[in-house]
C-alpha cells in the first residue's frame, strides 16, 4: 500500500509542477505587462491583454499535457480544446469576434486616430471614438455615426492628412472670357483665403460654358468647412470686383434692363460691416470630436510625464523622493479620472 501511495503521489508531480510553473509565469507576466502599467489607456492595454490571453491558452495546454491520465484521454482533452478554439474562429466570421479582430487590425495598422477627418461609405466626419467593436464619427450636422470595425476594414477609408488638405471650388463661365483672365482672378481669390500653392484647372469644355476649378492647400485641416465657404465667397468677390458675371450662358431674365447693366452684387463695404460670428462652424459641428482629441492628447501627455517622474524617482532620495511620490500620486489620480470619464462617455 505504501508503494502504491508513493507511485500515485509521484504521478502527480508533473501536474503540480506544471500548475505551479504556469501560475508563476502568468502572475509575473501579468505584473510586467499590466500590473505596473495600470494607468495606461485602453488602446495601449489591449495588446498586453491579448498577450496574456495567449499565455493563458499555452499554460492550459501545458497543464493538460501533464495530467496523470492515459495518453488517449489526454489526446481527447486536447482535441476538445482544439474543437472549441476552431468553433470560436469559425464563429468570428459573422459575429462579435469579427469586429474584435478588425479592431485589433485597426490598432496595428493605425490608418487614422481620434480627431482625424475620414470618409467611408459616403459618410464624412471626424473620429470621436475608437472602440474594440466599433468606431464613431461626428459628421457636419453634429450627428454621431457608429461603424462596426469590420466595415472599416472591408471598405475603402479616405483619411485627411494632418499635414494639410486640398480644398477646391468649381464654377462655370462663358467662352467669351479668356482662360488666363479667369485664372488670374481665381488665384487672387485663393490668395485672399491664404491657401498655399493654389492652382487653376480647366475641368470641362461644355456646349455653353467652361468649367474651372480653383484649389489650394489648407494646412489647418480642422477649419476645412470654414475655409471652403470662405473660398466660395472670395471667388465671387474677386470675379465681381473685376466685372465678371457668374451666371449661366443660358441665363434669361424677362425683366427689361437698361443697356450696360451687369448682374453683379453691390460692393463689399456693406457686407464687411455686418457682425461676424465669434466662433467658427467647426466649433459646433465637431464639438465631440474636438473634445475627444483633446482628451486623448491630454492623457498621452500625462502618461509621458508620469513615466518621466518614475524614472526620476528611481534616482531620487530624501525630501526630493517624497515630493516626486506626491506628484506621481496626484498625476495618477488625474489620469485615472480622465480614463474613467472616457469610459462613462463611451458607455
Amino acid at each position: 500500500m505504501t508503494d502504491d501511495a508513493l507511485t500515485l503521489i509521484t504521478a502527480f508531480y508533473p501536474l503540480v509542477a506544471a500548475i505551479a510553473g504556469a501560475a508563476l509565469i502568468l502572475g509575473l507576466s501579468h505584473y510586467l505587462l499590466i500590473g505596473r502599467h495600470e494607468f495606461l489607456s485602453g488602446d495601449k492595454k489591449l495588446p498586453r491583454q491579448a498577450t496574456m490571453l495567449v499565455l493563458t491558452l499555452v499554460a492550459l495546454l501545458v497543464i493538460v499535457l501533464s495530467l496523470p491520465v492515459p495518453e488517449s484521454t489526454r489526446n481527447q482533452i486536447i482535441a476538445l480544446i482544439g474543437v472549441l478554439l476552431s468553433g470560436v474562429i469559425a464563429f468570428s466570421s459573422t459575429t462579435v469576434v469579427t469586429n474584435i479582430m478588425s479592431g485589433l487590425t485597426l490598432r496595428v495598422n493605425k490608418p487614422f486616430r481620434v480627431g482625424d477627418f475620414i470618409r467611408v461609405n459616403g459618410f464624412t466626419g471626424r473620429v470621436t471614438q475608437m472602440g474594440l467593436l466599433d468606431t464613431e464619427i461626428q459628421n457636419e450636422t453634429r450627428e454621431l455615426i457608429a461603424f462596426s470595425n469590420s466595415q472599416l476594414v472591408n471598405s475603402p477609408v479616405s483619411v485627411v492628412r494632418a499635414s494639410g488638405a486640398i480644398i477646391s471650388v468649381d464654377l462655370s463661365l462663358g467662352y467669351e472670357l479668356h482662360h488666363s483672365t479667369v485664372e488670374t482672378h481665381l488665384l487672387e481669390a485663393a490668395a485672399r483665403c491664404e491657401l498655399q500653392e493654389p492652382f487653376v484647372q480647366v475641368i470641362t469644355l461644355g456646349d455653353y460654358s467652361v468649367t474651372y476649378r480653383i484649389a489650394g492647400l489648407l494646412t489647418e485641416v480642422k477649419s476645412m468647412i470654414s475655409a471652403r465657404s470662405n473660398l466660395h465667397k472670395a471667388v465671387m468677390d474677386s470675379l465681381h470686383e473685376n466685372g465678371i458675371e457668374i451666371v449661366s450662358p443660358a441665363f434669361m431674365n424677362q425683366r427689361p434692363q437698361a443697356e450696360g447693366v451687369q448682374m453683379i452684387p453691390a460692393g463689399r463695404q456693406q457686407a464687411e460691416s455686418q457682425p461676424r460670428p465669434a466662433s467658427a462652424p467647426e466649433d459646433i459641428l465637431f464639438d465631440k470630436a474636438e473634445e475627444a482629441e483633446s482628451e486623448l492628447k491630454s492623457r498621452e501627455a500625462m502618461e509621458k510625464q508620469l513615466a518621466q517622474l518614475k524614472e526620476q524617482l528611481a534616482n531620487a532620495s530624501g525630501e526630493q523622493k517624497d515630493k516626486l511620490e506626491m506628484r506621481i500620486d496626484k498625476l495618477a489620480e488625474r489620469l485615472a479620472a480622465s480614463e474613467a470619464s472616457q469610459q462613462d462617455a463611451s458607455s
